[in-house]
């Protein structure tokens, strides 16, 4: 009962994370005028290029729509991620 009671908490868990990261993505859709995939390759591109967890980049992005606040570091690499000049797949 034990494995299952952790198993079902372990799905919760990443149903939650699937969540913030596509919300995220939604962010960075409307943000950059992307198409989807582009949002989800920036999103994971900022998360490999700044060394943070994908599902915390999420959530930093998440807040920053409700705040107006995003940390320096995350800031940057969406920007550069954003720019028009840059190609696809974290080389935006």
């Amino acid at each position: 009962m034990t494995r299952l009671e952790g198993e079902n908490l372990q799905l919760k868990q990443a149903v939650r994370s699937h969540a913030v990261v596509d919300q995220a993505i939604g962010v960075v859709l409307a943000v950059g005028q992307l198409t989807p995939d582009e949002g989800w390759d920036a999103v994971r591109a900022i998360s490999q290029n700044t060394n943070i967890k994908l599902r915390h980049v999420a959530e930093l992005i998440v807040d920053w729509a409700r705040t107006g606040e995003l940390p320096s570091e995350i800031r940057g690499e969406l920007e550069r991620q954003l720019r028009p000049d840059a190609t696809p797949g974290g080389e935006r």
